[in-house]
């Protein structure tokens, strides 16, 4: 038996319940700690749509219910049916903690490769220190991903995003320049777009990525009227056409939300209800005999193997194993 740090219970009773089947188990040392990661079989389950699909909320098509993201700094995500997700600045939080921590280790005896000379213990304590901020930011980065990548890929049948070029908007130029850099990196583009394309692929949802230069911040939703330019800073939509003001975010993610209408209403490859649909079906196959026990953390039951030695031999080389 191996105590865990998170809770294993959903897992076990999924697992003696027969829905789940576990196929195999990694164990990794990783940011200083020991993880296992399980590889396990099992049904989904019938997904609900959104409880309100008309007025503000997502569009519903030949794709079922399309939901656009725009990614950004000041709100995480924002999605067309008007939710804005805050953006934790996981990073800026512990800036000054870790800024703290560097001029403690700079007053240390570090390590000197051409001397020899070999780090002090308080030096290795303050890394020690500066290391576990680190990953504490990287564990809480990671885990509110995980949470917003989730629920557009549950709730929608079609995920509209946009193919930012994140390695040209990191570039140095300016204090200014230099802020924004870390603020896009604390943000993670490219790590929304990586987890949202698998949990697609997994769940039969349909994704489409819009065109790197389709000016969808510049053109207004309703009237379709683009902008010649709109810097940054101005966070509020105002339409030279109709004088139609809005959210910068919101408009960008409802112009995204119409791509999936204009360019793949009718494509399998970016219409997923159907994908999704076909996917619900269980094909589980009976797990093993020992599965269950294992799972659980529980020993096996005697009076279920007592009257077959094979199945009590085999169990027993697995435990020893």
């Amino acid at each position: 038996m191996v105590r865990s740090a998170e809770s294993t219970r959903k897992l076990a009773r999924k697992t003696i319940a027969g829905t789940a089947r576990i196929r195999s188990a990694t164990l990794s040392f990783r940011r200083g700690r020991w993880q296992v990661s399980f590889s396990v079989e099992i049904a989904l389950p019938a997904r609900a749509l959104p409880p309100a699909t008309t007025g503000t909320s997502a569009a519903v098509g030949d794709c079922g219910v399309v939901v656009g993201v725009d990614a950004g700094v000041k709100h995480l995500a924002v999605l067309s049916n008007g939710e804005m997700i805050e953006n934790p600045t996981h990073a800026r939080k512990h800036a000054k903690q870790l800024r703290s921590l560097g001029r403690r280790a700079s007053r240390r005896v570090g390590p000197d490769r051409r001397t020899g000379q070999q780090p002090s213990r308080r030096w290795l304590r303050t890394q020690e220190q500066i290391r576990a901020v680190r990953i504490r930011i990287a564990n809480s980065r990671r885990d509110h991903l995980h949470k917003l990548t989730t629920r557009p890929v549950r709730d929608f049948d079609t995920v509209v995003v946009e193919d930012l070029n994140v390695a040209g908007m990191t570039r140095s130029g300016g204090a200014y320049k230099r802020g924004l850099n870390r603020a896009l990196q604390d943000a993670a583009f490219a790590e929304i777009r990586r987890q949202l394309t698998y949990k697609c692929e997994w769940a039969g949802t349909g994704l489409q990525v819009a065109d790197r230069w389709y000016p969808s911040s510049k053109t207004w939703s309703n009237c379709q009227v683009v902008k010649a330019k709109l810097p940054l800073k101005v966070r509020v939509f105002t339409c030279d056409a109709c004088g139609f003001r809005a959210d910068r975010d919101h408009n960008a993610a409802l112009n995204l939300a119409a791509l999936a209408a204009v360019d793949g209403g009718a494509s399998s490859a970016s219409c997923g209800r159907d994908v999704k649909d076909a996917r619900q079906k269980p094909t589980i196959r009976p797990a093993a005999r020992w599965a269950d026990g294992i799972a659980a953390g529980t020993p096996l039951s005697g009076e279920r193997d007592r009257g077959n030695p094979d199945t009590h031999a085999e169990c027993t080389k697995q435990h020893s194993a």
